[in-house]
């Protein structure tokens, strides 16, 4: 099997950004310890402060499945639900 990346940026719109702020570490932290995530990194834009820069490694397809799966029926899911998502996905 060969790991998943995840890499480019959401953009949050000004009525989410504090909900956003506020639950990320907690998004980061269960993230990171979910079987089979390599690397997670959600990094606030310093030029613009509605962009998140996002990168995140799997070490494979079905460890990258099943964090997409929880994060759509999480509290980051339901806070993101409005951001703008530009991703590229390498597998």
């Amino acid at each position: 099997m060969s790991k998943v990346i995840l890499k480019g940026f959401i953009i949050i719109p000004d009525r989410d950004l504090e909900m956003v702020k506020q639950e990320l570490p907690v998004h980061s932290e269960l993230t990171r310890r979910e079987p089979g995530c390599l690397v997670f990194e959600v990094t606030p834009n310093e030029s613009s402060p509605n962009r998140f820069e996002v990168y995140e490694e799997f070490s494979s397809k079905a460890a990258f499945d099943s964090h997409q799966v929880r994060v759509k029926s999480s509290r980051w899911g339901q806070v993101t639900s409005n951001a703008e998502r530009h991703y590229e996905i390498i597998e």
